[in-house]
């Protein structure tokens, strides 16, 4: 009966390509394309890339471009993004970007969508190209526009209602709102939209939102009944010493996030000779909390209790570990805890 319950559980994959000290972007990109035929054999459900722009740590900051490649490479699984920053594109182009990923990989194709510009202020205006559009708070307004778009309708905008997005003779992506406050959850709960919350971002607002979520779901014409999943951190190894070990790179990485400092993914062995301050030691415990680290059965405790909190069933994980090799290795004890059915 324990396998049939842990079955329930569906795991995906949220991908950052990092890329670790020592090693090139070309590299981290390249080991996505073979970490997703991985996941593809294993079972996951859904391979997302995610948008970050100006950090020399992550080499993902195209996920539209990742996500042709990663389609391309892999059969069953269902690719997308996790997420697109609505507020750094047009409307119109992101429903031209996956209308044609959704005719190349019909039916396989998920389009995240998230407000947060995925980077620093002056990188958002950069993208954005004025100070205006930086400070908008319109997501509301562009999420309609896309809506649209991807639907075959006119938007609300005079302006704009002749045009259309091409190719318009494929069926739209799915589409969820990714978030880690409460505004997200209501947005998505009120729309009757898919609701994914980055708990590896902010964990502490987790429960109470995926709660919200479920509870005040008005359905809509394209989902019926609420559908949510869970950001994850997870490094997965056979002993819990040994998945601590894994995931000092992390520990290392998330204090620098905090910091503002920028780099790559550091080794083992630089993490572990870092000589940490008192308060950065605190800072570094504070962090544990959007981590889940452990054997496979340690993580799978920590992962289906914060389940049954929030009524999800779906983790996306994402895995910032050194090594190619090990990282692969955690998605596979993954898999096989979480009883996932291996693709032929």
């Amino acid at each position: 009966m324990a396998g049939e319950n842990e079955a329930q559980y569906r795991l995906s994959v949220l991908d950052l390509s990092p890329v670790p000290e020592g090693h090139t972007s070309g590299e981290a990109l390249r080991n996505t394309l073979d970490l997703a035929r991985l996941a593809d054999a294993l079972g996951y459900t859904r391979y997302w890339l995610a948008e970050h722009h100006n950090t020399p740590l992550i080499a993902s900051s195209a996920p539209e471009i990742m996500i042709g490649h990663v389609a391309s490479v892999t059969r069953a699984i269902r690719v997308g993004s996790g997420g697109i920053m609505l507020p750094n594109h047009s409307p119109l182009k992101v429903a031209e970007m996956f209308r044609v990923l959704e005719a190349l990989h019909p039916g396989r194709i998920d389009l995240g969508l998230g407000r947060a510009p995925g980077t620093d202020p002056m990188t958002a205006l950069a993208l954005r190209r004025s100070r205006e559009a930086v400070g908008a708070d319109d997501f509301p307004q562009q999420f309609d526009e896309l809506e649209a778009y991807l639907h075959g309708q006119q938007p609300k905008s005079a302006l704009f209602q002749r045009i259309r997005a091409m190719p318009d003779d494929v069926a739209p992506p799915e589409i969820w709102i990714l978030g880690s406050s409460d505004y997200s959850a209501q947005f998505s709960a009120q729309h009757g939209l898919r609701f994914a919350f980055a708990h590896h971002i902010q964990p502490w607002p987790a429960v109470a939102a995926l709660r919200f979520y479920h509870e005040n779901f008005k359905p809509s014409p394209e989902l019926r009944e609420p559908q949510s999943l869970i950001g994850v951190s997870v490094v997965c190894a056979e002993t819990d010493e040994r998945a601590w070990e894994l995931a000092r790179p992390l520990e290392l990485t998330l204090l620098r996030f905090r910091m503002n400092k920028r780099g790559r993914l550091p080794s083992v062995e630089e993490a572990s000779e870092y000589p940490y301050s008192a308060e950065e030691r605190i800072m570094m415990r504070e962090n544990h909390e959007r981590m889940f680290v452990g054997s496979p059965a340690t993580v799978r405790s920590k992962l289906t209790a914060l389940a049954e909190q929030t009524a999800a069933r779906e983790f996306v994980v994402t895995s910032m570990i050194y090594d190619h090799a090990d990282r692969k290795h955690s998605y596979e004890l993954l898999a096989e805890v979480f009883h996932l059915r291996p693709r032929s």
